[in-house]
C-alpha cells in the first residue's frame, strides 16, 4: 500500500482527536504499568507477530531468516533508509529457497528476484491446489485454487509437498536443505495427515533460507507479559468476543483486545471488524452505554 495513503489516514484521524506516539515500545521504553495508571481503559490490537520457526537440525546455521527480518529491510531501503552492513540480508547472487507459499512467501519471491538471487525456489508443504476451484464445494469458505502473484510472474520455481528435515551447513553457512515428498492422507475421523513418502528425500541447493510459514500468536515479551493478561491454548490474548457484558474485555478489566492479537494470524477486514466492536464495548465500559454502530 503506498505510504501516502496511510500518510491521509493519520491525517484524518489527528484531525479527530487522535495522539500518535511513534517509536514506543511498551514495557520497554514505556512501563506497563503506567499506562494502567494514566488511562481509563487499554486496547491491545497489535498483531500476530511471533512467527512460525523450523525447528529442524541446522535451523542454526547462517543464511537462514525469517521472512519479516528480510521484507522489512527492504521497505527501509525502499523508503530511502539505511540498513546497516553488518546486519544487511539481501539476496543478491543467491540461490534462495523460500519455505512458505502465502502472501508472505510470495513477497519473499519478488523481493529476492528484485535484489539479484541467483535463483528463487518456493516451497509448499500442501499439495498443489487445483487450477480451477470448485465453488460448488468451497462456498462460501475461500475457494482453493492455485494462485500465482506477479511475484511468481518474475521467475521462480515452485514445489509442493515437501518438508525440510535438514539444514546443511558448511564453514557454518546453509549450502543445502535435506527435503521429503510428503502425502496427505484421510484419517477415519475425516482429517488429514501428513506421512513422508519412502524414498523420496531429495537435496536443493540453498545459500540463503526464508521462512515465510506464517506466524503462531502476538510476541509475548515486554507488553503482554507485563500486563500478565490470560492467553489462550494459541497464546493469543485471551477475551471474549461475544460476551454479553465486557466483549473483548481480557483478564484485566481496563484491558481489552481485538484482532490478530485475539484471534490469532488472520485477514485485515477482520480486524477492521473487531477494531470497531471493540471501540463500542471499550464505550459502553466507560459510559455505561454506547450508540457506536455494532
Amino acid at each position: 500500500m503506498g505510504k501516502h495513503l496511510i500518510d491521509r489516514r493519520m491525517a484524518q484521524m489527528q484531525a479527530e482527536g487522535v495522539e500518535f506516539r511513534p517509536n514506543s515500545h511498551v514495557g520497554v521504553s514505556i512501563p506497563v504499568e503506567q499506562l494502567v495508571r494514566e488511562y481509563d481503559a487499554l486496547v491491545l490490537a497489535g498483531g500476530a507477530e511471533h512467527p512460525r520457526d523450523l525447528p529442524v537440525a541446522g535451523r542454526e546455521l547462517d543464511g537462514i531468516y525469517f521472512a519479516m527480518d528480510f521484507l522489512t529491510q527492504q521497505n527501509t531501503r525502499v523508503a530511502g533508509g539505511v540498513v546497516p552492513d553488518e546486519i544487511a540480508i539481501l539476496a543478491g547472487g543467491r540461490k534462495v529457497v523460500v519455505i512458505g507459499g502465502g502472501d508472505t512467501g510470495s513477497d519473499c519471491v519478488g523481493t529476492s528476484i528484485r535484489q539479484g538471487a541467483a535463483s528463487v525456489t518456493q516451497l509448499e508443504i500442501l499439495p498443489r491446489p487445483p487450477e480451477k476451484e470448485d465453488k460448488a464445494m468451497s462456498w462460501p469458505l475461500w475457494p482453493l485454487k492455485l494462485r500465482t502473484s506477479s511475484s511468481h510472474e518474475e521467475g521462480c520455481n515452485r514445489d509442493w509437498s515437501v518438508s525440510a528435515k535438514r539444514a546443511i551447513g558448511r564453514d557454518g553457512r546453509v549450502v543445502a536443505l535435506e527435503l521429503v515428498r510428503v502425502d496427505w492422507q484421510k484419517d477415519d475421523k475425516g482429517g488429514f495427515r501428513m506421512v513422508e513418502v519412502e524414498g523420496s528425500a531429495f537435496q536443493l541447493e540453498a545459500d540463503m533460507v526464508l521462512l515465510a510459514m506464517g506466524f503462531v500468536h502476538p510476541v509475548h515479551d515486554a507488553l503482554i507479559s507485563g500486563l500478565k493478561v490470560d492467553l489462550d491454548q494459541r497464546g493469543n490474548v485471551k477475551a471474549d468476543p461475544d460476551a454479553d457484558e465486557g466483549a473483548y474485555q481480557t483478564s484485566r478489566s481496563t484491558v481489552f483486545s481485538c484482532g490478530d492479537m485475539r484471534r490469532g494470524q488472520s485477514l485485515v477486514v477482520w480486524a477492521i471488524r473487531e477494531g470497531r466492536q471493540c471501540a463500542r464495548s471499550v464505550d459502553e465500559f466507560l459510559m455505561g452505554y454506547s450508540e457506536l454502530p455494532r
